[in-house]
């Protein structure tokens, strides 16, 4: 734990890789990265259960900037920090960039940048619903997977599964405060202007929350994964080593900053 934060670490030195998880998931989604950043991430990695996730501590009220204030600690552990977020924790990364964080790169995969008033008004029914217990846990476990959208991608043996879920007298729940999805629809060109870190964003190739033309409109590098959905790092975690080499390109002593 740090603080009121379960986080995840593994590696030694510099530069500090954190690594932030979706909506519904927990840090162990990173769990694929492990062999691949022990070969080709020089510095150490951390990777948090956002709050209201897995074994963090919830949060009065649900917003991206709260969300990053919570992190922000953890990036200030760090001489040099990068920050690679995927969908919820990919806003967060522009965040905490954006509200002065030491971070001098940060990355978001997946990041829906384009919402619906419909989809809107669905998420926060989702963030009024009462908790819902289970019976047993391979009903919570099935939930879990569809809530945070790894159904198919993560056997519900697998130990993410039983970060993302609480035990009580024999009934199962979910670990996630169904209060995040109250969280809205983010103003990513507005957090990537205020960003003074180099900004990266990414996407699966077949990923349906958002398009290239569409991160190609704020002026900031993109990288697609090809081949890849909305889960990318947790679908191939090799082949978004394409965007790992992208960030470290960016973090090098006279990258460019400058995204207008």
């Amino acid at each position: 734990m740090n603080g009121d934060l379960r986080v995840l670490s593994g590696g030694d030195g510099e530069p500090l890789l954190i690594l932030l998880h979706g909506l519904g998931a927990t840090a162990d989604v990173w769990a694929g990265w492990r062999p691949t950043l022990a070969d080709r991430w020089p510095g150490r990695w951390v990777a948090p259960d956002l709050p209201g996730h897995g074994g963090s501590a919830p949060l009065p009220e649900y917003t991206f900037e709260a969300l990053a204030a919570a992190v922000r600690p953890l990036a200030e552990a760090g001489d040099r920090t990068v920050v690679l977020g995927h969908s919820l924790g990919g806003v967060v990364a522009l965040a905490l960039a954006a509200a002065g964080a030491p971070v001098t790169v940060v990355a978001g995969l997946g990041i829906k940048v384009a919402w619906s008033d419909e989809e809107l008004d669905r998420a926060q029914a989702m963030a009024r619903r009462p908790v819902t217990w289970f019976g047993s846990r391979d009903e919570a476990a099935a939930r879990h997977l569809r809530v945070s959208g790894l159904s198919g991608l993560i056997d519900d043996g697998d130990p993410a599964v039983d970060a993302g879920l609480s035990e009580q007298d024999g009934r199962w729940r979910l670990a996630l405060d169904g209060r995040a999805f109250g969280v809205g629809a983010p103003d990513v060109a507005g957090l990537v202007t205020r960003s003074p870190a180099a900004v990266i964003l990414a996407r699966g190739e077949h990923d349906p929350m958002n398009t290239d033309e569409q991160l190609a409109g704020f002026g900031v590098p993109v990288v697609t994964l090809a081949g890849l959905g909305h889960n990318a790092h947790v679908e191939d975690p090799e082949r978004c080593m394409t965007l790992l080499d992208e960030i470290t390109a960016a973090d090098r002593p006279g990258a460019g900053r400058d995204h207008g």
